[in-house]
Order: C-alpha cells, then structure tokens, then sequence
C-alpha cells in the first residue's frame, strides 16, 4: 500500500494530517490511526497490524482486526492510499 500520489502527510503530537491536494480536503487521524497507517505504508499485512496494536494496548484482537480494516476503508474511501 501506498499514498496517493496527490497525499501529503504530516506526523503531529496527537496523530497524522493527511492532505489531498486534488480536493483540498484535510483528514485527522489519531494516534492508533497513525500507528495503523504507519504499519501498513511499512509493508506489514493488515493482520500484522492489528497485532501489534492488540499486543501494544491490551485490547481484543478481534477489535484490533475491526479497527484496522475499519482505518483502511476509510482510507480507501477518501481515495488517499492506493493498493
């Protein structure tokens, strides 16, 4: 997976400002939402992904697995990654 060629991407405090420069639109992404996109532009599966984050923050890794492909869609959807 990779950005879209029109997405810039900056690391804040709190998270990740994604901007697509073919329609001006911002999108936030909390910490979680970081380390899920971070993972993933990395070249780690979706399922190694969730993992971690299972692993990281004590939760179920079911959730952990719903919340990755939930950040993916989202992602998709805004047309901000490219496969």
């Amino acid at each position: 997976m990779r950005l879209h060629p029109d997405v810039t991407m900056t690391d804040t405090d709190d998270g990740t400002v994604l901007l697509h420069g073919r329609t001006g639109r911002y999108f936030q992404l909390n910490l979680t939402g970081r380390e899920v996109l971070h993972g993933l532009l990395g070249g780690q599966a979706p399922s190694a992904v969730a993992t971690a984050l299972a692993t990281a923050h004590g939760v179920a890794a079911e959730r952990a697995k719903d919340d990755v492909k939930a950040v993916l869609a989202q992602l998709a959807s805004a047309e901000l990654v490219l496969p």
